[in-house]
């Protein structure tokens, strides 16, 4: 199983593996108890794991980086339910740069239980290379992006020198 095809669903509690997705809704398979679940997305909406950001004191990271930080901790994971200054403690010595106003204990605690799971689990914490290289190629890509705007303009003059569609009008009946 891949980290990548990792999601959480609004409104389900845990983590899900998204088997089939399409437009309008996906089948997902949870990962505590193997379960496997039609989800509309009129309802509900998933997240991918790999698409999730933490705020801190820098720049926004990965939660990928999190989870790496708290596999390498040798402090005991605090219990999922546990009180919130107890996990906001933990996340104090495992990622200090976490800018703790912004994050809620709440979101620190599905956190905890996100990577209980994943480990419990045996899933490789890892993030996919298109999405590395999507983050790198963004800073990178300034001056292409400056003369994609400037083929954009063009075309969108090209677009505005088209002449007037003709509408139909409907029959007149007698």
């Amino acid at each position: 199983m891949d980290y990548n095809k990792i999601v959480s669903v609004t409104g389900l509690s845990g983590l899900f593996e998204l088997i089939s997705s399409k437009t309008d809704s996906g089948i997902v398979r949870s990962l505590e108890d193997n379960s496997t679940k039609f989800v509309s997305t009129r309802i509900h909406s998933f997240s991918h794991l790999e698409s999730i950001e933490v705020y801190t004191v820098k720049d926004n990271v990965n939660l990928v980086e999190i989870f790496t930080a708290m596999k390498k901790s040798k402090e005991a994971l605090p219990d999922g339910k546990a009180d919130a200054k107890a996990i906001k403690a933990y996340f104090e010595k495992v990622y200090p740069d976490m800018d703790f106003e912004r994050v809620y204990a709440s979101d620190m605690k599905k956190m905890v239980k996100w990577f209980e799971i994943l480990t419990k689990n045996k899933i490789d914490i890892k993030q996919t290379e298109a999405a590395e290289e999507e983050t790198t190629t963004e800073a990178a890509t300034k001056k292409p992006a400056a003369a994609t705007n400037k083929t954009a303009a063009t075309k969108s003059t090209a677009v505005k020198s088209a002449p007037p569609k003709k509408i139909n009008t409907p029959r007149k009946m007698a």
